[in-house]
């Protein structure tokens, strides 16, 4: 590693490790990041001269202005983003139709070569446009999507395939534009070893709140007697779905609601019509584990108390913080018996972190 990565990387073990020593944590398991093209997605405005136009991002200045900075290279992007930026952008500008008021493009890549280019405009998308931009498309063998406000062209598929391996298995993934997906592949494969060693063999079942796209779920699923994952997000669940049938995976059923009207059916508050429309029994589950991988707010009060009755919980967090804050209600039932700090974000102030609580 170069001295200003570890440094870097030094800072946010020091920060996490003193920010968590109250819970007295086992020592911190640390997996860094690479230092170049680890980005699978990127997005840049599209600025406008008189003569050019060039990818380009924003800073602020002393006085909190902001100021335009030109990008021709982007160091910390996948090698095939980086290798696709300027021949994209010659053959926009080549074409009037492709030029004209492009106001953003981004791009998500995968790990064996596949990407997804969004163009977005400050105009309407007729008819020339989609003709140029399928030319483009078959040319550079990428797949595009055209968006202005309040319209989207699909001139193919609106998602990638990644492939993540873990341990002796690969996974495949359908990744669609514009929903979550983790940013850092090769820390994501690191990330989903991590969580299937913590989670051992049970001949039992787990229960996971935000599964997502079943990033997490699949790989998962080879511990555990039956998997139960919730999410909100019909986009997630969509694709939730599909991965679990692509992946031909048996043990997996897939709930739409949220941490909260999961927590209301799991104690007999409410009963949800779209369980029954999915088959789903509660009954007949019998959890030991529940993983949890939430957004930055954290876990609301009623979801705590719901994770507290099981025997182990793995909760996966973006955001230290609100991970923090969560302990202090978790770890009156439960202490931390694995520690882990994944670098999702390098030359950033995020962090991934990772406990693994089991019950006192």
């Amino acid at each position: 590693m170069t001295s200003s990565y570890q440094q870097q990387l030094d800072a946010k073990v020091e920060r996490i490790s003193a920010q968590f020593a109250e819970f007295n944590p086992p020592s911190l398991e640390v997996f860094p990041s690479t230092e170049q093209n680890f980005r699978m997605r990127a997005e840049f405005r599209i600025w406008h001269t008189d003569d050019d136009m060039f990818y380009a991002m924003f800073e602020r200045d002393d006085s909190q202005q902001k100021k335009v900075v030109r990008i021709d290279k982007f160091p910390i992007a996948d090698q095939n983003i980086n290798q696709l930026m300027p021949i994209l952008l010659d053959k926009i500008k080549a074409v009037p139709v492709l030029a004209t008021r492009l106001f953003e493009i981004d791009f998500l890549s995968t790990l064996k070569g596949e990407m997804l280019v969004t163009l977005i405009y400050h105009r309407k998308l007729e008819e020339d446009w989609e003709i140029s931009a399928r030319l483009l498309a078959n040319q550079l063998n990428i797949k595009i999507i055209g968006r202005s406000r309040g319209q989207k062209v699909v001139l193919s598929d609106d998602y990638v395939v990644e492939e993540l391996q873990v341990f002796d298995r690969t996974y495949a993934y359908k990744q669609i534009e514009s929903s979550f997906t983790q940013p850092n592949a090769k820390v994501c494969q690191k990330m989903l070893e991590w969580a299937c060693d913590v989670a051992a063999q049970s001949n039992q079942d787990l229960l996971e709140l935000y599964c997502g796209n079943g990033n997490f779920t699949l790989p998962l699923s080879t511990k555990f007697n039956r998997v139960l994952a919730t999410e909100l997000a019909k986009s997630s669940v969509y694709a939730a779905q599909w991965n679990i049938e692509k992946n031909n995976i048996q043990n997996i059923q897939v709930a739409r609601l949220s941490a909260e009207e999961f927590t209301q059916a799991y104690n007999g508050e409410r009963e949800f019509r779209r369980l029954q429309e999915a088959e789903i029994d509660l009954s007949s589950y019998d959890f030991d584990t529940v993983f949890v991988d939430p957004p930055r707010a954290g876990i609301d009060d009623d979801t705590l108390k719901l994770l507290q009755r099981f025997k182990r919980i793995i909760y996966i967090s973006c955001n230290p913080d609100t991970l923090y804050d969560n302990l202090q209600t978790l770890n009156l039932t439960h202490t931390i018996t694995r520690f882990a700090l994944f670098d999702q974000f390098p030359y950033t102030h995020h962090v991934e972190s990772a406990v693994l609580l089991e019950k006192i």
